[in-house]
């Protein structure tokens, strides 16, 4: 087994559901796609080393999510939690398969390491923003089972 990179991450405490009202039950009621509907599909995200959410460990956050329903685009900042964290392209992988997933597919996702936050940022960015390379990480099977892990259920 490989060893932890980050053996004793700091651990926050996650947000409060959102409290549903009528008109997001109603069918009739037209209703956009916001940043807290975007980081309620993702914040359950489980981080590849440890038994903790992506929220939990303060990698995704509300405030660094945009939303343009006019030009049908959303686009996630993320944050690793060490600056040299190997995990960073499979973590945004992750984000990025279940938005693609969870998302109509009007939408354009974008996913991007939160600048000046990571060693490597720029080729990360460069990995998820390439087309080719993306197709060709959600062909390779065993990558994929990875990916489903940590899209799946939380692991509490």
């Amino acid at each position: 087994m490989t060893e932890l990179e980050n053996i004793n991450p700091n651990v926050y405490k996650k947000c409060e559901d959102r409290k549903l009202t009528k008109d997001d039950e109603d069918e009739d009621v037209a209703d956009p796609f916001d940043e807290r509907e975007i980081f309620d599909l993702i914040r359950n995200i489980n981080d590849p080393e440890h038994p903790l959410t992506l929220e939990e460990l303060h990698v995704l956050e509300q405030s660094l999510i945009t939303v343009d329903n006019a030009k049908n685009t959303v686009h996630i900042l993320f944050t690793p939690t060490i600056p040299h964290c190997s995990m960073a392209t499979l973590i945004g992988l992750s984000i990025r398969v279940k938005l693609l997933r969870a998302l109509p597919p009007r939408f354009k996702v974008s996913v991007e390491i939160n600048p000046g936050t990571h060693a490597s940022e720029h080729a990360v960015n460069k990995q998820l923003t390439d087309k080719e390379r993306v197709a060709a990480a959600l062909e390779n099977t065993h990558l994929m089972e990875v990916i489903n892990q940590c899209i799946g259920a939380p692991l509490k």
